[in-house]
C-alpha cells in the first residue's frame, strides 16, 4: 500500500522561499495531494480486488462482469428503504415494474480515477499562474538572507541592495500584487466550481452527501435511508440481452456487487467536508485581503506583527510611503528573511525614506 502512495512524496517537498500563504498552500498542496492519493488509491485494483462482480445464469461471468461495468448498472430508488432478506435483497435491489419504477443508472464508477486526477490538476492551475508570474522575484530579493548566520559585509551589501532597490521601484509593483490576489480570488472561484462540478458529476448528489450521512447517523435504524447505498450503492442489478437459438430476444437479470463503492463513499465524504472547509477559509482570505488593499491602518498593523523587533517609529515611517504593492513585496520578504535582518532592513529603509516624498 506504501508503494501506491510513493509518487506522491514529490509533492510533499517544502519550499525554500515562501511566495504565497497558508490558505493558498491548502489549494495546490493539501488538496492536490488528497486528490492524487484517492485517484491512485481507486486505481490500484490489486490491493482492493475486482470493481465488480456479477452473477447471471447461462453468461460466463467474465462477460458479465466485462458488459456491466462498460455498460453501467442501477438500483431502484423507491427501494431503498426495507427490511434487507425481506422486503429486498440489497438496499436499492427488488423487483420492479418498468415503466412505473424509477430506475437510477451508476455510470460514474469507470471515471472516478480520472475525474478525480483531473479535479487534482484544477487546483494547481492558480499555483502554476503565480509561479509563472512571479518570475522567482522573492527568491531573488532574499540573497540568502534567510540564513541566521551572514558575514557582515556579505549582509551589508545584501540589505544595501534590498533598500536601493525598495527606493528606486517605489509604488511600481502594484501590478505584481494584484496578479497575486488575482490568483487567490482563482482558488476561490476553483473549489467552488468543483463542488457543482461533482454535484453534477454524481447526478445532483455532491452538494448535500456530506450534511446526508451526518443526518443518517442520527436517525433511528427503520427510518433511516442511507445516502451512501443511495450514491455508492455495494449491490445493483444489471440487465444483459442476447439472442436465442431461435432469434428470439433473451433477457438475464443479474446482480452486481460493487466492493470499489467501499472506498469510493468514503473519499467523497472527505472531500465534501473537505472543500466545504476549504470555501470557507478561501473566502474568509478574500475578505482579509479586501481589508489589505482597502485599509492603509490594516497593512501597517500587518506590517508591526511582521516586523515585531524593529522600532514602531520606524515601521510607521516606512508604511507611510509605500503602496499595495510594495507593501506586499515587503511583508512577502519578512516571511523569508530572517527577524534580525528584517529589523535591520526596516530601520535602514525608514532612514531613505526619509528624503523621499510620498508620491
Amino acid at each position: 500500500m506504501f508503494d501506491v502512495f510513493g509518487s506522491v512524496k514529490g509533492l510533499l517537498k517544502l519550499d525554500s522561499v515562501c511566495i504565497d500563504n497558508n490558505v493558498f498552500r491548502l489549494h495546490y498542496k493539501a488538496t492536490v495531494i488528497i486528490l492524487i492519493a484517492f485517484s491512485l488509491l481507486v486505481t490500484s485494483r490489486q490491493y482492493i480486488g475486482d470493481p465488480i462482480d456479477c452473477i447471471v445464469d447461462e453468461i460466463p461471468y467474465s462477460v458479465m462482469d466485462t458488459y456491466c461495468w462498460i455498460y453501467s448498472t442501477f438500483t431502484i430508488p423507491n427501494r431503498l428503504v426495507g427490511r434487507v432478506g425481506k422486503d429486498m435483497v440489497q438496499p436499492g435491489v427488488a423487483p420492479h415494474v418498468e415503466g412505473q419504477d424509477e430506475v437510477k443508472y451508476h455510470k460514474y464508477y469507470q471515471w472516478v480515477c480520472f475525474v478525480l486526477f483531473f479535479q487534482a490538476i484544477l487546483f494547481y492551475v492558480p499555483r502554476y499562474l503565480w509561479k509563472t508570474w512571479e518570475g522567482g522575484r522573492v527568491k531573488m530579493l532574499v540573497l540568502d538572507l534567510n540564513c541566521p548566520v551572514v558575514g557582515e559585509d556579505c549582509k551589508q551589501d545584501r540589505k544595501k541592495l534590498l533598500v536601493d532597490y525598495f527606493y528606486t521601484n517605489l509604488h511600481t509593483q502594484n501590478f505584481y500584487a494584484f496578479r497575486f490576489f488575482i490568483c487567490e480570488v482563482l482558488n476561490f472561484i476553483n473549489v467552488v466550481g468543483q463542488i457543482y462540478f461533482m454535484d453534477f458529476f454524481l447526478d445532483g448528489e455532491f452538494s448535500t452527501y456530506g450534511r446526508d450521512v451526518v443526518r443518517f447517523t442520527e436517525m433511528e435504524p427503520e427510518e433511516r435511508e442511507d445516502p451512501m447505498a443511495r450514491v455508492f450503492p455495494k449491490v445493483t442489478k444489471c440487465t444483459f440481452h442476447k439472442y436465442g437459438p431461435s432469434g428470439t430476444v433473451q433477457k438475464f437479470d443479474g446482480l452486481c456487487v460493487l466492493p470499489l463503492n467501499i472506498v469510493n463513499e468514503k473519499i467523497y465524504v472527505f472531500l465534501w467536508f473537505w472543500f466545504v472547509i476549504l470555501s470557507i477559509l478561501s473566502a474568509i482570505s478574500l475578505v482579509y485581503r479586501a481589508a489589505v488593499v482597502a485599509g492603509p491602518r490594516v497593512r501597517l498593523y500587518l506590517l508591526r506583527a511582521r516586523s515585531r523587533l524593529a522600532r514602531q517609529d520606524q515601521v510607521e515611517a516606512v508604511a507611510r510611503k509605500l503602496q499595495i504593492g510594495d507593501w506586499f513585496v515587503l511583508y512577502q520578504l519578512g516571511k523569508n528573511i530572517d527577524p534580525l535582518i528584517y529589523k535591520e532592513l526596516m530601520g535602514e529603509l525608514a532612514e531613505k525614506f526619509e528624503g523621499k516624498d510620498t508620491v
